[in-house]
């Protein structure tokens, strides 16, 4: 029988994320199973359930984790040294599309799985609050470059950049962006046009 005493209050729930977050990046989060973590971090099987009722349970933590990572992201692109407030949303998106080439899995998690709707199940408290900060801090940094930033135009104009950007994300990720197709664009030409930064 496995030994779960070297685990501290707390300890066992940060080591599962970090495990997980691991395991989905080899093999995405379909195939996720909490009794082959729990081996993997040295646990009894039915250790993880102290922490999270069900592997769903687990995959919103791992997913609110990548949304806290990302609204980390776009607070440093907002803090930046950035001379315009156009300079600091392209930080963002820049941020945002090195994080989906970074962590693919996990940006599918995020934003391609039902854990924030579409499901049966209501999305999980904490991964919808994460969430909501993360598009709440784009928002302001799309709101900075706007002239009549209304709530309207500011939700119109964030909608926009986000579907470009995730868009292109997933066509790279799936490589459907072929070097033929860049032209003669380089890579970061090529984020630029897709984020609309002028030079």
């Amino acid at each position: 029988m496995k030994d779960d005493s070297s685990y501290h209050h707390g300890d066992l729930r940060a080591a599962l994320i970090k495990a997980a977050t691991a395991e989905i990046e080899r093999g995405g989060h379909e195939n996720l199973s909490l009794r082959e973590l729990a081996d993997s971090v040295g646990v009894s099987r039915g250790a993880p359930y102290r922490h999270f009722a069900d592997r769903r349970a687990l995959l919103a933590a791992v997913a609110a984790d990548g949304f806290e990572r990302l609204t980390a992201i776009y607070r440093k692109a907002m803090m930046g040294s950035g001379k315009t407030p156009q300079d600091r949303l392209a930080a963002a998106g820049r941020g945002y599309l090195r994080f989906a080439a970074k962590r693919p899995q996990m940006f599918r998690l995020m934003f391609v799985s039902d854990l924030l709707g579409g499901g049966t199940v209501p999305p999980d408290a904490a991964l919808a609050k994460a969430a909501g900060e993360s598009y709440f801090v784009f928002e302001r940094l799309v709101a900075a470059t706007l002239d009549n930033p209304d709530d309207r135009t500011v939700k119109a104009a964030a909608i926009k950049i986000m579907s470009t950007g995730f868009g292109f994300a997933l066509l790279r990720m799936n490589n459907r962006v072929k070097p033929f197709m860049y032209g003669p664009l380089t890579q970061t030409e090529l984020v630029d046009a897709v984020l609309s930064i002028k030079g």
